[in-house]
């Protein structure tokens, strides 16, 4: 790739940039071609390599919601700085989490959809965070009143522990050996299903993409939970701990739809550690630990150029033809102390839809959707 560099205020690039030697991610939002990221991602630091297994493959992606974010794939789609590239490709080398950080609304968690699209990793994994979240529900859930009802259930039909013989068919050994029953109980693993960051951390051969939305709405104890597994990629599962006895290999649900994968003695550990995007809105500070194993990432809003490419890859065969309107949302946005990218697609499909009026609906139909984000009126 080639072009010009038009440098911004912040010291950053609105235009075209030229690829570095050193990028996997390029910041193209389409799929690399005939490239596979475990041939070209260089080894791990010595410091961040982990060897878990057995190794699971690569997860097909969930295209239908990578488009919607996205827009389809092989339309434009909003160029990257370079700074941002860069960045991305530090926290990918490093097997280190990235902390993006920027307003509301500028796409900070479409990244993890980029780069999970571009390289090919699959479904993007989405732990959206609130005030109740914690580092086990990020982990695992296990479901111990559906295991006791179904021991339970299992106890009540099970047959008479004495029962009378039964005559022998025709034909048949009356000393040969019956079949085997179902074992006593419910298998523990039926009822554990792995969370969006338990299954990041599983020994995948590729890295899996996690998106932790909104970090900042955690308890204030969270950031703090996740350094020991985000240190060292691995976590237990007690309960399994406690039942490998009896169950060493328990096959678990993950957070894909119909995954299951064995744990064995109830330890996870990965392989190729996750590229995990952590997005905050700026709302709090999260304490230095945290911060020294991140790569940081501060988000601009988007520029002219990046909200036509958006609406390009969101509408078909509308290039070009909404360079008005984004101009006058981006002065708006700038008035308003910031508008979110979904508000402009909003109006773009109202347009699109044949929704106008005259002028004076129009802009007051605007004024509605363009409200500021801040709370004030």
């Amino acid at each position: 790739m080639s072009g010009v560099h038009h440098p911004a205020e912040d010291g950053r690039t609105t235009g075209p940039v030229t690829s570095r030697s050193w990028w996997i991610y390029r910041g193209t939002g389409q799929p690399l071609a005939d490239i596979r990221l475990g041939d070209v991602l260089p080894k791990p630091p010595g410091w961040r390599s982990f060897d878990g297994g057995p190794v699971l493959p690569p997860v097909p992606a969930d295209s239908a919601e990578t488009d919607r974010r996205l827009g389809r794939a092989g339309r434009a789609t909003p160029r990257q700085d370079a700074h941002d590239i860069d960045l991305v490709n530090t926290a990918l080398l490093l097997r280190r989490p990235l902390l993006v950080t920027g307003r509301p609304g500028i796409g900070k968690s479409t990244l993890a959809y980029l780069v999970a699209r571009e390289l090919g990793l699959g479904r993007v994994l989405h732990w959206g965070i609130t005030s109740r979240s914690t580092l086990r529900s990020g982990l695992y859930e296990y479901d111990a009143i559906g295991r006791a009802q179904a021991s339970l259930g299992h106890l009540r039909a099970a047959p008479d522990p004495d029962p009378a013989p039964a005559p022998a068919s025709p034909g048949t050994d009356p000393a040969a050996s019956p079949e085997p029953g179902p074992e006593p109980g419910a298998r523990i693993g039926d009822f554990i299903r792995l969370g969006p960051l338990g299954t990041a951390l599983l020994p995948y051969e590729l890295p899996r993409v996690l998106l932790i939305d909104e970090l900042d709405k955690s308890d204030i104890d969270l950031p703090n939970d996740l350094l020991h597994v985000l240190d060292n990629g691995t976590y237990t599962i007690p309960e399994l701990v406690r039942a490998r006895r009896r169950e060493p290999v328990s096959h678990v649900h993950t957070d894909d739809p119909e995954g299951t994968v064995p744990v064995v003695d109830g330890l996870v550990r990965c392989r190729a550690f996750p590229f995990i995007v952590i997005t905050s809105n700026g709302e709090r500070q999260f304490p230095p630990a945290f911060l020294r194993r991140c790569v940081r990432l501060d988000v601009s809003p988007p520029r002219e150029d990046q909200l036509a490419a958006m609406i390009t890859a969101h509408f078909q065969d509308q290039e070009g033809r909404h360079d008005q309107l984004v101009r006058e949302f981006v002065e708006r946005s700038r008035d308003h102390g910031g508008l979110a990218a979904d508000q402009l697609l909003n109006a773009v499909y109202l347009r699109t839809a044949g929704v106008r009026g005259d002028d004076k609906a129009w802009n007051e139909l605007l004024d509605a959707l363009w409200r500021r984000l801040s709370g004030a009126p």
